[in-house]
């Protein structure tokens, strides 16, 4: 930033990577508790992936209410809430022995709960301490921290699996989550937006749904949440399916998040001097091209970890720059519901990405059929980006130019 930081701005981007690390790490570890609960409770893998794609559906739909409130009110008591229902849904989800019981707390709570503590609610709260042209960075910075959450967790559930079993390591990570209800709690508190003519939520989604600029982006923003999705959630399972050891798909989705770390902070850096857009155009060509060398390559334990080091430079660096881009467009002011809308398409393509990928394997015994359409969507998401239109508008230039 151009100047120092103040202790307000420390403290709410420290929370926010906290956040992040917890949210988005325990989620990355989902993928750990197919194969065990699956066998012990005797459930298919459809069934766990669609668990896990009705979380993503949820969270996504509750994402624009949450970040809208949050806005209006603040984020600190959204987060909160948020963080509670998280919490007890890893508890009922240790505690299932039905598929009712998975999807409503493993599916629904946990949902619910991400909506409230999730991207879009700290994304606003951050966003609006920062000067606009250095906000995709500071996102970025944030992102960067919280993505030890992702390096750091799946290896651990990994391990407390294999000592202890899925029940308690479930029970284990309820514990953690409860973490961010006093990491929301730092959050208290509605940053005020200067130099923006006011304007209502109605006002605001008006606004946004005659941009071209903007329904491209919440278009493209489907692909990325297919892909994280399918491959957290089924990436041990494609790895069990190719005969490897079961510490590779641990170690995997570890190599990801170390990845993500790099990639999400050199997204940042590039933002300063390249289009948002234009780089997110390349991060989903280049996600593509991974995948289609993957289904060409030997399953070797080299090939699954050259795959997973490469896309997780380009995991979660899609987040900040189209958050980036959304708070270039309008503004900061309404950035938690317009980029919950955003990312409530992510999370439509979360749903298909784990649904699909679950009954893909049950159907026909391989993952082939999910590996191509991410391949096509990778290509698609390439395609619409690029002719993205992201100056700010008339509404923001106004106040300058009077």
């Amino acid at each position: 930033m151009t100047q120092a930081l103040s202790r307000k701005q420390i403290i709410v981007m420290g929370a926010g990577a906290g956040l992040l690390a917890i949210a988005l790490g325990v989620r990355q570890a989902m993928g750990f508790f197919l194969v065990p609960m699956t066998i012990d409770l005797e459930w298919s893998r459809e069934l766990f992936g669609l668990a896990m794609a009705i979380q993503n559906l949820i969270w996504g739909a509750f994402q624009p209410i949450a970040g809208g409130l949050a806005d209006r009110y603040g984020s600190g008591k959204v987060i909160m809430g948020g963080a509670a229902l998280y919490a007890l849904g890893v508890v009922g989800m240790a505690g299932a022995v039905t598929p009712t019981e998975l999807l409503i707390s493993g599916g629904v709570l946990i949902g619910l709960g991400m909506s409230g503590a999730g991207i879009s609610v700290v994304y606003g709260a951050v966003a609006r301490l920062v000067v606009p042209e250095r906000r995709t960075y500071a996102l970025a910075i944030v992102s960067t921290i919280g993505a030890l959450g992702p390096f750091v967790l799946p290896k651990v559930t990994q391990v407390v699996i294999g000592g202890l079993g899925w029940h308690w390591s479930l029970l284990a990570t309820a514990v953690i989550v409860a973490l961010m209800i006093p990491l929301g709690g730092m959050m208290r508190g509605r940053a005020e937006e200067t130099g923006e003519a006011a304007q209502s939520w109605t006002e605001a989604l008006g606004e946004a749904r005659k941009n071209r600029g903007y329904l491209l982006l919440v278009a493209g923003f489907f692909v990325c949440g297919f892909h994280v999705t399918f491959i957290g959630t089924h990436l041990p399972g494609f790895v069990a399916w190719c005969g490897l050891a079961a510490g590779v798909g641990g170690t995997a989705l570890t190599v990801i998040g170390g990845g993500n770390i790099l990639g999400t902070y050199i997204a940042g850096v590039l933002s300063n001097r390249f289009r948002q857009k234009n780089l997110l155009s390349l991060i989903y060509l280049a996600r593509a091209l991974l995948i289609a060398w993957l289904m060409l390559m030997p399953k070797t334990e080299w090939t699954i970890y050259i795959f997973s080091g490469v896309f997780g430079l380009l995991w979660l660096s899609t987040v900040p720059l189209t958050s980036g881009v959304v708070a270039k467009i309008f503004g900061a002011r309404h950035l938690g519901m317009l980029f919950g809308l955003v990312f409530f398409s992510h999370q439509i393509g979360a749903f298909l990405g784990a649904w699909l990928g679950g009954l893909n394997f049950d159907v026909t015994g391989n993952y082939n059929a999910v590996w191509y359409v991410s391949i096509l969507l990778g290509l698609l998401a390439a395609a619409l980006h690029w002719p993205i239109r992201d100056e700010p508008v008339e509404r923001l230039l106004a106040p300058q130019n009077a």
